[in-house]
């Protein structure tokens, strides 16, 4: 018994050294940022933080005769037929209609103390009257110095005659995923609200336009945020609120910054000539799947794919075509379509630059000058009576003045499943210009012939053109 207590008492004894060792932390909580409060960056930055209020006359209302509903209840219709409602024979006419004022809300901050303020264009876009009311409850008009509509950021200016408080731009390329973030602005009117959270993501693409590079948080934003600060821990604007993502139209912690990097730069170019220059070389592109990677013999489904080239374009100029895959325009490289689009917008206009891309089989090099973007519009065709099925792929096929052209698609079929429509121009099958109906149907004929399951397939809409594989039904 002796022995046996020696040894519980020597294991006890183990135990308690070893529970009186100090146990070393995770990496994580030792880096853990002993935060206290964001009180001081609040009352240092808060004072730039402004609400912008929008004004915006509709048109009159125009008084019209009234229309019964097809579906209305029967009991509404006796009521109707009966007694009459505004506007109908016998009746007074319906009231004039009278003129009605739009107001926005949104947020925006002072960067320069001559009244210098940044917002998001949407919240000024279309505005005839806007006023900024600072953070002490003056209210000012502002001037509309100038707006980007692609990024979404404007920049307004105020006489408040006196020096305004200011906040810095901050580095944004420097936020690190799960870096705190604080956002200041007037959600649903309430001005002055402060809310913070992380930075969740970086580079976020929501599709709001072709220069999407969004940093995303999940601070609440809501409503009449846009435009507002997000700052850093140093109190410095690492980003402008711009949207959310919600199914309600509320927070549930996915909002969306535009980059301080990417808006100081828009600012400052607005703040010189009002205006944003940005290169063109006159492409429409769409993404490389896997299937069409494989039908151009791409080992990656990678880069950008010229769908489009406008004629006379620095593109055309260039001698790039409808087929070629962009991999890298100047240093940059092109793994996605919004690389391409950066890398040119970026690019200075005027100056030369190497464009490679993938035709062929094989990777090829090109010289193109890019040049100040203009935005072009393009019409549509109507569809004459359809001549020729092309029943591997579900259509209908007609002619129209532009050319080939969907007169119907079959319900369930591999072009219903790529979602082509009834309109759409059919400019080429497996890279052979579709100069004919009947020519498509013998190139899918032929495409089938030879054992392959799908065709690759140009398709204009609207003036937009972009590639898709259909299927042919073979198995």
């Amino acid at each position: 018994m002796s022995a046996l207590k020696s040894i519980k008492s020597a294991l006890l004894a183990s135990a308690i050294a070893a529970a009186a060792l100090p146990v070393a932390a995770p990496v994580w909580a030792q880096a853990a940022p002993q935060l206290q409060s964001f009180a001081p960056l609040v009352e240092a930055a808060k004072p730039a933080v402004v609400t912008v209020v929008t004004r915006q006359a509709l048109p009159d209302m125009v008084p019209s005769q009234f229309q019964m509903p097809e579906n209305i209840p029967d009991p509404f219709r006796d009521f109707f037929e009966r007694f009459g409602a505004p506007g109908m024979p016998g009746m007074p006419p319906a009231p004039e209609g009278r003129p009605e004022e739009r107001q926005g809300l949104g947020s925006g901050f002072i960067i320069d103390e001559s009244g210098v303020i940044v917002t998001n264009n949407h919240v000024v876009a279309g505005a005839e009257e806007i006023t900024v009311i600072l953070d002490d409850g003056s209210e000012h008009e502002a001037e509309l110095v100038g707006r980007d509509d692609r990024v979404d950021i404007a920049v307004l200016r105020i006489d408040a005659g006196r020096d305004l408080p200011t906040v810095a731009w901050g580095d944004s390329d420097a936020v690190r995923v799960g870096d705190w973030a604080v956002a200041i602005g007037n959600p649903l009117g309430l001005d002055g609200t402060v809310t913070a959270g992380i930075v969740s993501a970086r580079g976020r693409n929501i599709n709001s336009g072709p220069y999407d590079d969004y940093l995303q948080v999940d601070a609440a934003i809501n409503r009449g945020n846009s435009g507002g600060p997000l700052f850093d821990l140093e109190g410095r604007v690492i980003g402008v609120n711009t949207a959310i993502l919600s199914p309600s139209g509320g927070n549930i912690g996915l909002g969306f910054a535009i980059p301080s990097d990417q808006a100081q730069e828009i600012v400052a170019d607005l703040l010189e000539d009002g205006r944003i220059e940005r290169g063109w070389i006159g492409v429409s592109i769409q993404p490389v799947s896997p299937d069409i990677a494989e039908s151009l013999g791409l080992e990656d489904a990678t880069g950008a794919l010229v769908a489009q080239v406008t004629p006379d374009s620095p593109a055309a100029q260039a001698g790039l075509m409808p087929g070629d895959v962009v991999l890298g325009f100047g240093d940059e490289p092109v793994g996605e379509l919004r690389d391409l689009t950066r890398a040119v917008a970026e690019a200075p206009v005027g100056a030369e630059a190497e464009i490679r891309i993938w035709r062929n089989g094989a990777e090829t090099t090109l010289a193109i000058t890019p040049a100040l973007l203009d935005a072009e519009m393009a019409g549509t065709a109507e569809v004459r009576p359809a001549v020729v099925e092309v029943p591997q792929l579900g259509l209908t096929l007609g002619t129209t003045e532009a050319g080939v052209a969907v007169a119907e698609v079959l319900p369930g079929a591999a072009a219903d499943e790529a979602g082509l429509r009834a309109g759409d121009l059919i400019l080429s099958v497996n890279q052979t210009e579709a100069t004919s109906p009947a020519l498509v149907a013998e190139v899918v004929q032929a495409a089938q012939d030879d054992g392959r399951g799908s065709v690759l397939v140009l398709v204009e809409r609207e003036g937009m053109r972009r590639f898709v594989t259909l299927e042919t039904g073979l198995t």
